[in-house]
C-alpha cells in the first residue's frame, strides 16, 4: 500500500524513481479506506531532505498513510524556501483542532544551545503538550527526544564535548518489544550529535522503558509505559550519504570533525559510504507504524 501526499510535493519523484508507490490525492479520495493520519513536525533546516528520508521509510508497509507537515510558525528558516513551507506545511494554529494517529518530531541542529535558548521551544512545548490529547502514538528523533524527554519527564541533556559521529552497533534490551520484531541481535543506526540522555536519568522514571544501547554511543530507544511516547538518539532515516555530506560541510568550514565511525569503507573518506543500518531502519520505522499507530489507535480519530 502506498504513502499519501501532496501531488506536487518534491519527495514524489525522488520515491517514484525508486519504486515507492506514492498514491496521489485523487486516488486516494476514490479508496474506500481510512488512511492513518500522520502529522511529521520537521525541525530540520533542510526540510526537503528530511521529509524524503522520512517518507521512504514509512511507505514501504501495507498500510496506507496520510501525511501533513508541520513547522514552527516561531523560528524563521533560512534554509527552505517560503513557498515550499507555504505550498506544503501547515502550523499548529491551523490544527490545533485535529486529531492523529501518530506523530514524528524530528531532529534539529540545535542540541548546544539550552532548550530555552531555542527561538521555538515556547511553541514545542505547546505542541508536546497539545499530543497527549491529540495524537495516539508520537515517536521523537534524536535532539526532539531530548526535547521530549526534558519536557515530559524532566531529564536533561549532557554536552559530549565532541560530536558523537558514525554508524554505531546497538544492543536490543527487550527483544520481546514488538518495535524490534525481525531485527537482528545486534543492529546499526547512524549518529550526528554532540549531546546524550544518560541511562541513570531515565532508570528514575518508573513510567519509561529502555528498550536498546549502545556502548559506545549510550542510550538509543526509550518509550513510555503506555506507548504513547517515543524516543530515538540516533538517525535510523538517514540516506547513505547523509553522513558524509556533514563530514565533508563541516571539513569546509575548518570545523575539528572526525572521520564518522563505521562509516567510509576502510576509514577512507575517498571511498564510499558502507550502509549497515538500512534493514533495520525499515522494520523499525515499519513496527512503529504496524503495531504502535494502526494496531491500536481508535478507528475513529474523535477518541483518541
Amino acid at each position: 500500500m502506498p504513502i499519501k501526499i501532496p501531488d506536487s510535493l518534491p519527495a514524489r519523484a525522488t520515491l517514484e524513481s525508486e519504486n515507492i508507490f506514492v498514491m496521489t490525492e485523487y486516488r486516494a479520495m476514490h479508496q474506500d479506506i481510512r488512511p492513518l493520519n500522520l502529522l511529521i513536525l520537521n525541525l530540520m533546516p533542510t526540510k526537503i531532505v528530511t521529509e524524503t528520508q522520512l517518507l521512504r521509510r514509512l511507505s514501504n508497509s501495507p498500510l496506507q498513510v496520510q501525511v501533513e507537515l508541520l513547522y514552527t510558525s516561531s523560528h524563521v528558516s533560512q534554509n527552505t524556501d517560503a513557498s515550499h513551507l507555504s505550498s506544503f506545511y501547515t502550523t499548529f494554529e491551523q490544527i490545533k483542532n485535529k486529531k492523529y494517529d501518530g506523530m514524528i518530531i524530528t531532529g534539529a541542529p540545535v542540541e548546544n544551545l539550552d532548550f530555552r535558548d531555542v527561538d521555538y521551544w515556547d511553541e514545542l512545548c505547546q505542541i508536546m503538550e497539545w499530543t497527549k490529547n491529540h495524537v495516539h502514538s508520537t515517536l521523537h528523533i534524536c535532539w526532539g527526544a531530548q526535547a521530549g524527554l526534558y519536557y515530559h519527564y524532566g531529564i536533561p541533556k549532557y554536552n559530549l564535548g565532541k560530536k558523537l559521529f558514525g554508524v554505531f552497533p546497538h544492543t536490543i534490551l527487550r527483544p520481546q518489544s514488538p518495535l524490534f520484531r525481525g531485527f537482528d541481535d545486534i543492529f546499526y543506526a547512524p549518529h550526528s550529535r554532540y549531546t546524550e540522555n544518560r541511562l541513570e536519568d531515565i532508570s528514575k522514571i518508573p513510567s519509561l522503558e529502555l528498550l536498546a544501547i549502545s556502548e559506545q554511543a549510550g542510550v538509543f530507544g526509550v518509550k513510555s509505559s503506555d506507548n504513547r511516547q517515543f524516543f530515538i538518539s540516533g538517525h535510523p532515516e538517514y540516506d547513505p550519504d547523509t553522513l558524509a555530506n556533514e563530514y565533508f560541510r563541516d571539513k569546509k568550514k575548518g570545523i575539528d570533525i572526525n572521520i564518522p565511525d563505521n562509516y567510509f569503507l576502510d576509514d577512507d573518506p575517498t571511498q564510499p559510504p558502507v550502509v549497515r543500518w538500512r534493514s533495520a531502519a525499515q522494520l523499525f520505522y515499519t513496527n512503529w507504524l504496524n503495531y504502535y499507530v494502526y494496531q491500536t489507535t481508535p478507528y475513529d480519530t474523535r477518541d483518541i
